[in-house]
C-alpha cells in the first residue's frame, strides 16, 4: 500500500498533489529511477555527511532515534531521514536537528519534480530525492538514513559509501515485495552492505546469519553480529554492553519495552564500530534518556483523546502492525497491567496487513479488543477484525472509531480499578490519534 500525505500549507499541498499525479499509486522497488533522478539533480547523495544506514523489519526507526540522540548529545549536528510520517510529511526530513520547514519543503519538492519531468516516481523515491538534496545543501556532521522497504532495492540504497550500516530485528512483513521466507527477507535487508563498511547486526537464527554473512562477504563489508563482535544484556535494570574496546554500564532507555534496550544496544554498537564520529560514553548514557520515537509504547498526555478516559486510567499508543512488533508489545503488557485492572485494546489495521498474525501474541490474554477503522485508508472492517479476534479467543467489540471506543470504556470503568488502554495497529491510525490529542511530533 503506497504512502500518501496532506499538508495544511498550500505550497506544500500543491507539491504533494503534483506527486500524486506523477506517482503510480503503489510501492515500487528498484534503483534505476532514483539513480536517474538523482543524476538529474547533480547526485546529491554523493555530497552527504557521513551516513549511518539502518535496515530491519522492526526497530529500525527506534535505532535511528537512539543514534540521533547519541550524536546530538555528543554535540554534533545530525540530519535524519525516516519513514513513515505520523502527522506531517515534514517528519521524514530532519535538517541538522530540526524538521524541514514548510517553505523549504515546498521549494525542494518543486525542484525534484522539475528535474523529474515526465518520470513515473513512487512517493518514496520522490521523498528520498528531496531529502538527499536538502541534506547535501545543509551543513551537518552526520546523516542517519532509515531504509524504507527491504534494503537491496530500496531507494536509499544508492548511498555508495556509508560510514556504518545496521540491521535491526527481522520478521515477516511486506510479503509481496520481500517474499514469504525469513531467509529471503534477510537477504534483502543485507543488501545495504557496502565495501569496507561495518555491517552491525543483531543475533539471528543460524540460517539467517548464514545469509547475512554471505551477503556481507560478497559486498566486501565487515560483518559484526551481536554475540560475537559485540554483546549486550539487560541485568539489574541496566544495559550492559561490551565489545573489543571495553564494556559499558548504561541506564535502560526511557522508551518502554525490553525490545527498546536491544535497539539502543544496536545503535551503541554502530557508533562504537566506526571511528570518524567521536561519541563519548557520556553521550551514549544521555541517549538512553533523550531518545524519543512517537507511537512506540507511548503514553499519551492529557488532551482531547486522553481526557475521554477517567483521570487514573492509562492510555498507550503503539504502531505495531506486524506479528513481530505485536509480540514485543504483548510481552511488555504482561508486566505492565496491574492485577485487577481491566485491559482494553483499540485495534485498527490497513487491509494488506496480517490481522490474525498481529493478534496472535495476545491469545489467552484477559483483554477486550475494540476493533476500529483506519480513517482515510483501506482497512479491515471493524466487524472482520472482531471476528479474527474472537477466533483468537479474545473478547471483541466493533466500534465506530477511537472516540466511540474510549467513551464505551469510560462508561464501564470502575473507579477503584481504572483501565489500562492500548491503541495499536496501523501507524496511520497512530498519527490520527496523535494529531487529535495535540501531540504532533516535533
Amino acid at each position: 500500500m503506497a504512502d500518501r500525505a496532506s499538508s495544511d500549507n498550500p505550497r506544500v499541498q500543491a507539491q504533494l498533489d503534483r506527486l500524486a499525479r506523477l506517482s503510480p499509486g503503489r510501492d515500487i522497488l528498484g534503483l534505476e529511477r532514483i539513480s536517474d533522478l538523482l543524476g538529474r539533480l547533480g547526485n546529491p547523495e554523493r555530497a552527504l555527511p557521513p551516513v549511518l544506514h539502518v535496515a530491519g523489519t522492526n526497530g529500525k526507526g527506534s535505532t535511528c532515534a537512539f543514534l540521533r540522540a547519541a550524536l546530538e548529545a555528543a554535540g554534533l549536528n545530525v540530519h535524519a531521514y525516516t519513514s513513515p510520517h505520523l502527522v506531517r510529511f515534514n517528519e521524514r526530513i530532519r535538517l541538522a536537528g530540526r524538521l524541514i520547514a514548510d517553505e523549504a519543503l515546498a521549494e525542494i519538492l518543486a525542484e525534484v519534480f522539475e528535474a523529474a519531468g515526465e518520470m513515473e516516481l513512487s512517493f518514496f523515491e520522490a521523498t528520498t530525492a528531496a531529502a538527499f538534496l536538502a541534506f547535501a545543501r545543509t551543513p551537518a556532521d552526520a546523516c542517519i538514513v532509515e531504509v524504507g522497504l527491504g534494503g537491496r532495492l530500496d531507494a536509499t540504497n544508492v548511498i555508495e559509501a556509508p560510514l556504518v550500516c545496521g540491521i535491526a530485528q527481522l520478521g515477516h512483513d511486506h510479503h509481496f515485495f520481500l517474499g514469504d521466507t525469513l531467509e529471503g527477507i534477510a537477504a534483502e535487508k543485507a543488501g545495504i552492505a557496502k565495501p569496507g563498511a561495518p555491517l552491525v547486526t543483531l543475533a539471528y537464527p543460524d540460517a539467517l546469519e548464514a545469509v547475512i554473512r554471505d551477503r556481507a562477504e560478497a559486498a566486501g563489508a565487515i560483518w559484526l553480529p551481536r554475540g560475537r563482535a559485540w554483546h549486550a544484556e539487560l541485568r539489574d535494570d541496566r544495559l550492559h554492553y561490551g565489545d573489543r574496546d571495553g564494556s559499558l554500564d548504561l541506564p535502560l532507555p526511557r522508551l518502554a519495552g525490553e525490545h527498546q534496550a536491544v535497539n539502543a544496544a544496536l545503535a551503541v554498537a554502530m557508533l562504537r564500530h566506526q571511528s570518524r564520529l567521536i561519541v563519548p560514553e557520556a553521550a551514549l548514557r544521555a541517549a538512553m534518556g533523550w531518545a524519543e520515537w512517537p507511537a512506540r509504547l507511548q503514553t499519551l498526555s492529557p488532551g482531547p483523546v486522553r481526557d475521554l478516559l477517567p483521570r487514573d486510567a492509562e492510555l498507550w499508543l503503539d504502531g505495531a502492525h506486524n506479528p513481530a512488533a505485536a509480540r514485543a508489545v504483548a510481552d511488555h503488557f504482561r508486566g505492565a497491567v496491574p492485577a485487577g485492572r481491566p485491559f482494553h485494546m483499540l485495534f485498527g489495521l490497513v487491509v494488506n496487513k496480517d490481522a490474525a498474525g498481529v493478534l496472535h501474541p495476545f491469545r489467552g490474554r484477559d483483554v477486550t479488543v475494540h476493533t476500529i477503522p483506519v480513517p482515510g485508508h483501506e482497512h479491515h472492517s471493524p466487524e472482520a477484525l472482531a471476528a479474527v479476534a474472537r477466533e483468537a479467543g479474545l473478547s471483541a467489540l466493533p466500534a465506530a472509531g477511537v472516540e466511540d471506543a474510549l467513551r464505551w470504556i469510560a462508561r464501564h470503568a470502575d473507579r477503584a480499578h481504572p483501565p489500562v488502554v492500548l491503541i495499536m495497529g496501523s501507524l496511520y491510525l497512530a498519527g490520527n490519534v496523535l494529531k487529535a490529542n495535540g501531540e504532533e511530533p516535533e
